[in-house]
């Protein structure tokens, strides 16, 4: 199956949901009233006010065809796509930050299998301390792929796991490490300290590292995503989005809000549960997937 039916199976929900009964509003023509019922439904699809009223101006100003009005606004407000970046001098490191719950070990899992399958040397680093559960399920995922987990016992400082992964990758010559990191929201100061700290030990073994600080991100949440990669964006600086589930959810417009609102690139989506669920995103493909 291409890219495309994936996109197209995977995000048939968010296409229910919001974007074909919008395209049969605006079949027809524009009127107040529709414009009204469209904004309404871009609201209920978890496209944020901001950018509500954006694309409600675009079809106010626009002379074209309604559907491709929308069309375009959509592709306009997710701009060019943007990979995932590799360091020229290995190892890569990739750290996956997000609250528990968004799907941080899965994507840290799904990860490792995908740069083994293109004949990369992976390893991953528990450095969410905090839960045994995803120690263990790292360790299943390393298993499956046939990737070294670095890992210590519950409740180790996970500054030292990530030291020792990213020690144990040069010393072996991995190619990509995937740092999985905690994310306890109910102590959020502790929780950002902690991650701050992460990233500075990663520093001062390779100034030019991690290569990327990936937030994950539930698609389900809706707006609180918003509010979510603000926080994680002002402690560590994001480089990029993994939206998860969005397979499982009829409002994917806040991918249109992320975008807008914080300059933020969706790199990666997860559009169901099997390894290789989780793709590069692309724009133009999202955009003709919940479309047509």
């Amino acid at each position: 199956m291409g890219i495309f039916n994936l996109f197209k199976k995977g995000l048939k929900k968010t296409k229910e949901g919001f974007f074909g009964r919008a395209i049969s509003i605006l079949k027809g023509g524009i009127t107040p009233e529709k414009l009204e019922e469209i904004q309404e439904l871009l609201l209920l699809s978890d496209v944020g006010p901001e950018t509500s009223d954006y694309i409600i101006e675009n079809f106010r100003s626009s002379r074209d065809d309604p559907v491709e009005t929308l069309r375009n606004t959509l592709q306009e407000l997710l701009g060019k796509d943007e990979r995932l970046e590799f360091s020229s001098v290995p190892p890569t490191v990739y750290t996956l930050v997000g609250v528990n719950g968004s799907g941080k070990t899965t994507t840290a899992g799904k990860l490792a299998w995908r740069f083994k399958n293109e004949g990369k040397r992976v390893s991953i680093a528990a450095a969410d301390t905090f839960r045994a559960a995803a120690i263990e399920q790292l360790k299943e995922w390393g298993n499956r792929v046939n990737a070294p987990v670095i890992a210590h016992k519950m409740g180790a400082d996970a500054g030292a796991v990530a030291y020792d992964a990213l020690n144990h990758a040069i010393s072996n010559k991995i190619d990509v490490v995937i740092v999985d990191t905690a994310g306890r929201l109910h102590t959020k100061s502790n929780l950002m300290r902690e991650l701050e700290k992460v990233h500075k030990v990663i520093k001062k073994l390779d100034e030019n590292q991690p290569t990327e600080v990936l937030l994950v991100l539930d698609a389900t949440i809706g707006q609180n995503a918003i509010q979510q990669a603000r926080v994680f964006d002002k402690s560590v600086g994001i480089t990029g989005i993994v939206l998860t589930k969005l397979d499982g959810t009829s409002k994917g417009g806040m991918i249109f809000s992320i975008k807008k609102e914080l300059s933020i690139p969706v790199k990666l989506i997860g559009i169901g549960e099997n390894m290789q669920d989780l793709k590069d995103f692309n724009a133009s493909d999202f955009v003709d997937a919940v479309l047509e």
